[in-house]
């Protein structure tokens, strides 16, 4: 049974970093699609990032340019790196593994806040 766990939430300031961290256990991650995704307070869960099994990126617009995903296939782990962060950037972010049948995360907390 595949199991991925988010890390790295917490508090930052406007124009902070954060690097979230998504380990999988249960399944190799190499062989998978990883993603990102966040659900603000009152709102759908939104795609953020994608990373093939090729290392091919993409982004949705509003984190363009400030988030980077990448992946350590070593380690079973995904990342998120985070900066520039805005207080819209406050949510709780899931890691996905796969697509047709995609396994998530628990969600860890990302608020940004002055």
């Amino acid at each position: 049974q595949v199991q991925l766990v988010e890390s790295g939430g917490g508090l930052v300031q406007p124009g902070g970093s954060l690097r979230l961290s998504c380990a999988a256990s249960g399944s190799i991650i190499s062989i998978y699609v990883m993603g990102w995704y966040r659900q603000a307070p009152g709102k759908q869960r939104e795609w953020v990032a994608t990373i093939t099994t090729g290392n091919s990126t993409r982004y949705a617009d509003s984190v363009k340019g400030r988030f980077t995903i990448s992946r350590d296939n070593a380690k079973n782990t995904v990342y998120l790196q985070m900066n520039s962060l805005k207080p819209e950037d406050t949510a709780v972010y899931y890691c996905k593994l796969g697509q047709l049948q995609p396994s998530w995360g628990q969600g860890t907390q990302v608020t940004v806040s002055s």
